[in-house]
């Protein structure tokens, strides 16, 4: 059997101040308190901003090399895609990570499409190229399409050790299923939160601002363990970072799967 390690996507919050970092606390010092509560987390800042080597040498030093990173790609990979020079962008994308990657904490690069990024041929031909652009490294492809999620992506993917991402979201028409299946030698598992009235609104934040109860969190103890038997790590991470929602969640889960005896990485 693998192993879980729990996170929250992104970590430098300033509204976490009070509800999870304490007070008068340094915006340089958020990662390092963060790895004394979680074994992962997922950099955000790489979709805004193309990630630089020194910077994430900077994070790595932060996080006292205590943490393992899924890196998000970066925008122009996987949103604002132009023909004639995102190879140039992954190249770029790929160099800079490389520090993280030869400390040996380098979990996966997600690659998260929008709902817009849709199953037809000059899309499934552009994430073909992506892939083999990225192939040195683990990837993680999140889709938020439900055309993408059949059985061509499937063994595809398998064939490539590419992660298919499993979600958690509203059960909204066009919306990916329920759907966990290992592909690679690690899986990843994303908690979006459940909120159908604000999913398509334009305020981002509203979107994820929503907190899993008792009985939604036990149900991920199951999901979770039937992946472990598949894969050698499962990365869980929580995406309703409104107000600390997405730490309290993972603190809360952190517990019921040890309670399940279900094997944690330490923080």
């Amino acid at each position: 059997m693998g192993i879980v390690l729990t996170g929250t996507s992104g970590y430098s919050y300033h509204e976490w101040v009070g509800p999870v970092y304490p007070e008068g606390i340094k915006t340089a010092e958020y990662l390092s308190y963060y790895s004394t509560l979680f074994s992962a987390v997922e950099l955000n800042f790489s979709y805004y901003r193309m990630p630089e080597q020194d910077q994430i040498k900077r994070i790595l030093e932060e996080s006292q090399y205590r943490v393992i990173f899924s890196v998000k790609g970066h925008e122009s990979l996987t949103h604002t895609i132009n023909p004639a020079s995102w190879q140039e962008d992954a190249a770029h994308f790929c160099k800079a990570l490389e520090p993280i990657a030869e400390a040996g904490k380098l979990g996966a690069i997600l690659l998260q499409f929008p709902y817009a990024f849709h199953y037809d041929v000059d899309r499934r031909r552009y994430l073909d190229k992506l892939l083999k652009e990225l192939c040195s490294y683990p990837v993680a492809v999140e889709f938020r399409n439900n055309q993408w999620f059949n059985n061509r992506v499937i063994d595809a993917f398998r064939q490539r050790n590419i992660c298919l991402v499993s979600l958690d979201m509203p059960a909204l028409k066009g919306l990916p299923p329920v759907l966990d299946v290992v592909t690679a030698p690690f899986a990843y598992l994303r908690l979006h939160g459940r909120n159908e009235q604000t999913w398509w609104g334009s305020d981002g934040a509203e979107r994820y601002n929503y907190l899993y109860n008792e009985h939604e969190l036990q149900s991920f103890v199951e999901r979770i363990g039937l992946l472990l038997l598949h894969a050698e790590r499962v990365f869980v991470f929580f995406n309703n970072h409104r107000r600390g929602q997405a730490v309290q969640n993972a603190k809360s889960l952190l517990s019921l799967l040890e309670k399940s005896g279900v094997p944690c990485a330490a923080s």
